[in-house]
């Protein structure tokens, strides 16, 4: 079994570097060579734990956000693993993920499968330590992360999807953090209370535009590869304009924080980093470009530091002052 790394790792990361030989595909069949996944998976939820506790005026509580950590790098592997399984065919014939470990023939699908349910189930684990009803919307998010790899075959918004499901994690950790949103009361009658405010939801279709942006400009690295294989992808059907479209997905982005930082009632020192949040969105809209794929890629990764400054201003926000 021969090691490769793969063309959008880095070539000094930690798994080729540290890992043990028989470890690396494992590792790589989850993406653990590029961590940037699993910061894009955990922020959301950081972020929905974060808006909870400012609306309270506190500090997120670091239990959660150290289970939310370990169960976002657990879930990536798993979905990155069952995204592989489907695609195995697409990958091989793009040059970008011809390398993976299973069209490459270092990791079967059945042995894949393996690494998707053992994962699944340490997750589960996880899941069970938080809110009942943060329970029920983990449960709920596995058909989200079920139909992700088949929308880029039936739609030219996979990005989209991807949104959906890759920032469920606000609406958990909201709930990790408050509770269940609805509650019976009995005024004359029984009905149900609505317990949360708006803002996570408005924070929730924040992220999503935020992942319809920056996924957008992943898919910039595969433009010709993707026209060849048929798959679809928001840069295919948006070509020359994508820079313009991902401009408009950051906007809206940003117009949706602002409604959940309104919504949630927080300080205003949510703006110095949202400020900030908001300038870094707008720097990779100015400079994507489609004959650089090599920029895109580096582009793509810098959300890291975006979702940041995002959970940033929330905590700030919890300063009303």
């Amino acid at each position: 079994m021969t090691d490769t790394v793969l063309p959008d790792a880095r070539p000094d990361n930690w798994v080729d570097r540290l890992a043990p030989r028989p470890w690396r595909p494992w590792l790589k069949l989850g993406r653990f060579d590029r961590p940037v996944g699993i910061w894009l998976l955990m922020l959301p939820g950081w972020a929905g734990l974060s808006l909870a506790a400012a609306e309270r005026g506190e500090l997120p509580d670091w239990r959660l956000l150290l289970l939310f950590a370990v169960g976002a790098a657990l879930m990536r592997a798993a979905g990155c693993a069952f995204n592989d399984i489907v695609d195995r065919d697409f990958d091989a014939k793009v040059a970008r993920t011809a390398s993976r470990p299973i069209p490459a023939g270092q990791i079967s699908v059945r042995q894949a499968w393996g690494f998707l349910v053992a994962c699944c189930l340490i997750s589960f684990l996880i899941l069970l330590a938080l809110d009942g009803a943060a329970i029920l919307l983990g449960v709920a998010s596995l058909g989200l992360v079920a139909a992700y790899p088949f929308m880029k075959r039936i739609t030219w918004w996979p990005q989209a999807w991807l949104g959906l499901t890759f920032n469920w994690g606000v609406l958990m950790g909201y709930a990790a953090a408050v509770g269940t949103p609805f509650t019976l009361y009995a005024e004359g009658s029984l009905g149900l209370a609505l317990d949360w405010s708006f803002a996570p939801l408005l924070l929730y279709a924040a992220l999503v535009f935020w992942t319809l942006g920056y996924d957008t400009i992943y898919a910039v690295q595969d433009l010709e590869d993707d026209a060849l294989a048929g798959v679809k992808s928001s840069a295919r059907r948006l070509g020359d304009k994508a820079p313009g479209g991902v401009a408009v997905f950051y906007l809206a982005s940003c117009l949706l924080a602002l409604g959940a930082w309104a919504a949630g009632g927080l300080g205003p020192l949510f703006f110095p980093p949202f400020a900030l949040f908001v300038l870094h969105l707008g720097a990779q809209a100015r400079r994507l470009r489609l004959d650089d794929p090599a920029s895109a890629l580096r582009l793509f990764k810098s959300n890291r530091d975006a979702g940041f400054l995002l959970v940033a201003a929330l905590i700030a926000g919890a300063w009303t002052g």
